[in-house]
């Protein structure tokens, strides 16, 4: 064992520092700074070299965190970002965005036994970072290009991962994408301040190096059916995510000023990233001077109120049916939320929007848990003669997501879909009832978390290759 590991007795828990909260406020660049070199080396000689590394069992790529985390902690940082890579395609974004506190850090040996946690998010962003200013990140270089194509419909990281894995394997990969930009959720999803743009342009920029084409505003169903792609590629990736906005039917929901979380922060990025912005411009998505109310409490939710902090809303709120404890979301986004200036109404849920034509105020009831339901959550219970109303002249509904009614939209009934809508594929191939149709992401398992995607992009990857060699035997045995 280094003798530069096991220092968390002697050397306490450092997170790269915040940007001052008024000064991050004002803007939507990310609040952590950079660790330096010294402090990153510091902190990852705190790693306990676990003989089971919990922190590596609970992440969905199972990085080889404490590998990269002893590298670091020797200088060896080129062959730590070279273990980190290994595993996981975008360890940049990664770092940046997963919810690190209920994943590899939360389940953390020193975190459990009092010493806090190895700050293994900004660990993993600094040795990334670190590799790109280096240039030691290139391009693919394809020695023996293999005549079969992949289409890959979706740009998000389900997909992106998928495409790099089997262009480095040497197949032609082509990458479809209804929007003007690739990377999905990425790009148009996720605030600058968890997530800067710059980052998902570069990696992007990397993959088009690569070989990989890309062909943007392109609608399947639309600007071609899903047998037509079958028919010009090898094999079909699915890798859509889901987009449909969770609705709540209640009295006034037609109101004006209401509006799903998707559609005030592609609003937002897309006045970001310089694009001409109709809907922002005149006044009609953007927060400034307006009490605001978001409903929900995951992720989602927590970007759709530190942006609205940063449009220089008047008031931001936060309606939650639960407690702080049973937030679906990172705690620490709470907490950054917090800071920022976000009120948050606990045990809180609504029951009307009132106003003539636009959105003027909520009723609301107060919110008590009950016994455990099903999954083991206290179920949330209306307490009698409790509304009140909360003044509001925006109202931002971010409730989860739905998969989009893609057999429909893709002009092919016959792929079939679960009664929650996502794509049935078959466990263990991850292709659907369509030969050579293969389908990875949320599409498949729901709203969930990056990492998830990244992970199923790359076992996809793996079963759309065994395919592909399937299917050149078969045609030599035809032959």
């Amino acid at each position: 064992m280094s003798k530069k590991m096991l220092k968390f007795t002697d050397i306490g828990q450092q997170n790269p520092p915040k940007r001052e909260i008024d000064l991050r406020k004002e803007d939507f660049k990310e609040i952590y700074d950079e660790f330096i070199s010294d402090k990153a080396t510091q902190q990852s000689s705190r790693c306990s070299q676990c003989g089971v590394p919990f922190c590596q069992v609970h992440c969905p790529l199972s990085n080889n965190i404490p590998d990269w985390l002893k590298l670091t902690a020797e200088g060896r940082l080129k062959e730590a970002y070279e273990l980190s890579q290994s595993t996981n395609n975008m360890p940049e974004v990664c770092g940046r965005i997963c919810p690190q506190d209920r994943l590899c850090e939360g389940n953390c040996v020193i975190e459990q036994s009092g010493h806090g946690t190895v700050t293994i998010g900004s660990v993993e962003k600094y040795i990334t970072e670190n590799a790109w200013a280096n240039g030691w990140i290139k391009p693919i270089k394809v020695k023996n290009e293999i005549n079969q194509s992949v289409g890959i419909i979706g740009s998000g990281p389900a997909g992106l991962a998928c495409a790099e894995q089997l262009r480095t394997s040497g197949y032609k990969v082509t990458i479809y994408d209804r929007y003007d930009r690739p990377g999905g959720l990425l790009i148009y999803g996720i605030p600058n301040f968890k997530l800067e743009k710059f980052v998902v342009e570069r990696r992007t920029k990397l993959l088009k190096e690569s070989g990989i084409k890309f062909v943007q505003n392109f609608e399947v169903g639309k600007d071609s059916t899903l047998e037509e792609l079958r028919e010009k590629h090898d094999a079909i990736l699915i890798a859509t995510g889901v987009y449909k906005a969770r609705e709540i039917d209640l009295p006034g929901n037609d109101l004006e000023n209401i509006f799903p979380a998707m559609e005030f922060l592609t609003a937002s990025n897309k006045k970001g990233l310089g694009d001409k912005v109709e809907l922002f411009d005149n006044g009609k998505l953007n927060a400034e001077g307006k009490n605001i109310v978001v409903i929900g409490g995951g992720d989602t939710a927590m970007d759709c109120v530190r942006t609205a902090i940063r449009q220089n809303a008047k008031s931001v709120k936060c309606l939650y049916r639960r407690d702080k404890e049973n937030m679906p979301g990172s705690a620490r986004e709470v907490a950054n939320a917090e800071e920022e200036g976000v009120e948050f109404v606990w045990l809180t849920a609504p029951k009307e929007f009132i106003g003539k034509n636009k959105i003027e105020s909520l009723k609301v009831n107060k919110i008590k848990l009950g016994e455990p339901d099903e999954t083991g959550r206290r179920k949330p219970e209306i307490q009698k003669d409790s509304d009140f109303e909360i003044k509001s002249e925006m109202v931002i509904k971010a409730l989860g997501f739905d998969p989009e009614d893609l057999p429909t939209l893709f002009g092919s009934k016959e792929l079939k879909v679960s009664r929650w809508g996502t794509i049935k594929t078959d466990f263990d191939t991850m292709e659907t009832n369509l030969p050579g149709v293969f389908a990875a992401g949320d599409i498949i398992r729901g709203a969930s978390l990056v990492v998830w995607a990244i992970k199923d992009g790359r076992d996809a990857a793996i079963n759309i290759k065994k395919f592909l060699k399937q299917k050149i035997i078969n045609q030599e045995k035809v032959a």
